[in-house]
């Protein structure tokens, strides 16, 4: 029996672990906030957040007879900081171009 436990531990050190970057969720009074909501349900259910920032970042790609970069687009990048008070850490909500793309833990 000895030997069989030992093969089992073996055989669960090799499953795949869930990737370090996988998006999180969080928790706004009874709801859970997710990567799967929509701007206008973030705001419903948790409410504007504490902080906010906007940038806009021009999309470039590379001319194939020149192979110069050009300009053909922009893309609007937003961060939504939720305060969750002082026993938890802050929730970071990446939006791209009005889209949830990305929900972290602050550091």
């Amino acid at each position: 029996m000895p030997a069989m436990k030992a093969s089992w531990i073996a055989a669960l050190c090799l499953l795949p672990l869930a990737p370090a970057t996988a998006d999180e969720s969080f928790r706004c009074g009874k709801w859970i906030a997710s990567s799967d909501m929509t701007l206008e349900d973030l705001v419903t259910k948790c409410g504007q957040p504490s902080a906010r920032t906007r940038t806009v970042e021009d999309v470039m790609v590379r001319n194939n007879n020149n192979g110069l970069m050009r300009k053909t687009g922009e893309t609007v990048i937003e961060t939504w900081t939720y305060d969750r008070g002082t026993s938890a850490a802050p929730m970071i909500v990446t939006i791209v171009d009005g889209r949830i793309k990305h929900i972290e833990r602050a550091r």
